[in-house]
């Protein structure tokens, strides 16, 4: 690529994460020439388009944002009693993810609501004991936290407090989460793991456009109600070949999608990508084979596919941007380390956001976990202390 080349989608003028439409435009003017690659490059990860499965059918190119637009469209054409509702989601929502749905299907199954969300959430819930279909939608994660009181003390408990005479079953709560660079306090949390303490509820987030797919289509019909976490940074910068048809992803199901033999590497969302590129620098820097393992569902997560692969490698890595303490990676070491002690060659390491009230705008950047911070983790994974003793002696690190 040339000095002055951009890396843009390869459907459009769809510029790097870290330029903006306005600069890609001047960057033309100047005489800057622009690559087309298959590859999105963002500032602290490189999405890999993943391939679809072979029995996939038709498949047409489609971003996070697009495929979760086509999830809720079958959804509605096959379920008449699904509804959507949100604040602004018959306008398309902030980020399009509902675009075109209230024109198709009615205003009366696609509306808007008012700025409430402990409403919205009541709601949904109400749709669902009657026995339809709500897929409600948080404008931000960071916004879901006056529904708190209906998602815990009413949607996660309603089966269980009524012994099953009803249920909010048909409820699905969708909210763009995690940081996108410039979000700041307000619009870049992963607060996750508040609904990961509640047995009733099910919590789930993809790591792009095929999985968003199925696994909110799994979510829109499983028997229980469930969370769904849209990491807003890969809305745009994920693009796959999504199958066209109707499928679904189990949830509860982790996925191995990296096979090695020193090191577990197990994350969720966005960070998933990044450990791809840790991978690739462990590799690179230590001769290493990693296993990377996408939970996909964090309640309940998968913990038999994360302990086999333990068990193999004997060391353990987990990555989100959730603040360190009381982060979903705790409760993974604690029962990792509880099952597979006696095969652990390491410390289980966690590589995650800060402890701060929140993620200050400024410094967003040096929030993440990023590669750097995960490869400083994977060196100490698998240097012998003696060795690290040594090697700070005579000045290499």
């Amino acid at each position: 690529m040339a000095s002055k080349g951009l890396r843009v989608l390869s459907t459009g003028l769809q510029p790097k994460c870290s330029l903006s439409y306005r600069g890609l435009f001047q960057q033309l003017a100047k005489g800057g020439t622009v690559t087309i690659v298959s590859k999105r490059s963002c500032s602290y990860f490189t999405y890999v388009p993943e391939e679809p499965p072979e029995t996939a059918g038709e498949v047409r190119q489609m971003n996070l944002c697009q495929a979760v637009n086509n999830a809720m469209e079958i959804a509605l054409q096959t379920d008449p009693t699904a509804v959507i509702f949100g604040e602004d989601v018959a306008f398309g929502g902030v980020f399009g993810a509902t675009r075109d749905l209230a024109t198709k299907f009615g205003k009366d199954r696609v509306f808007n609501t008012p700025i409430c969300e402990h409403g919205i959430a009541g709601a949904g819930i109400g749709v669902a004991i009657a026995g339809s279909t709500a897929v409600i939608e948080m404008q931000f994660a960071d916004y879901i936290m006056p529904a708190f009181d209906q998602i815990i003390n009413e949607a996660s408990r309603m089966r269980y407090r009524s012994g099953n005479t009803f249920t909010s079953a048909g409820l699905t709560i969708r909210a763009p989460s995690g940081g996108i660079n410039h979000g700041a306090i307000y619009h870049s949390s992963s607060p996750e793991t508040f609904f990961t303490h509640m047995p009733g509820i099910k919590m789930v987030i993809p790591r792009g456009p095929i999985q968003a797919k199925g696994l909110l289509l799994s979510c829109i019909r499983e028997n229980d109600p469930c969370i769904f976490f849209e990491p807003k940074i890969l809305y745009r910068s994920a693009v796959d070949m999504v199958p066209t048809e109707d499928y679904m992803i189990p949830l509860g199901k982790a996925e191995k999608i990296q096979d090695g033999s020193d090191l577990t590497m197990v994350a969720w969302g966005t960070q998933i990508h990044v450990l791809r590129d840790v991978a690739k620098l462990a590799a690179e820097k230590y001769g290493i084979t990693c296993d990377i393992i996408d939970l996909r569902t964090l309640n309940p997560w998968d913990m038999d596919t994360v302990a086999n692969s333990v068990v193999k490698t004997g060391r353990l890595l987990i990555a989100h941007e959730a603040p360190y303490t009381s982060g979903f990676g705790a409760e993974i070491a604690a029962s990792i380390q509880q099952e597979c002690f006696g095969h652990l060659k390491a410390p289980i390491e966690r590589v995650t956001g800060f402890d701060t009230p929140g993620i200050p705008h400024k410094f967003e950047v040096f929030y993440k976990p990023d590669r750097w911070r995960c490869i400083e983790a994977v060196r100490r994974l698998i240097m012998p202390k003696a060795i690290e003793r040594l090697e700070t002696s005579v000045g290499y690190i």
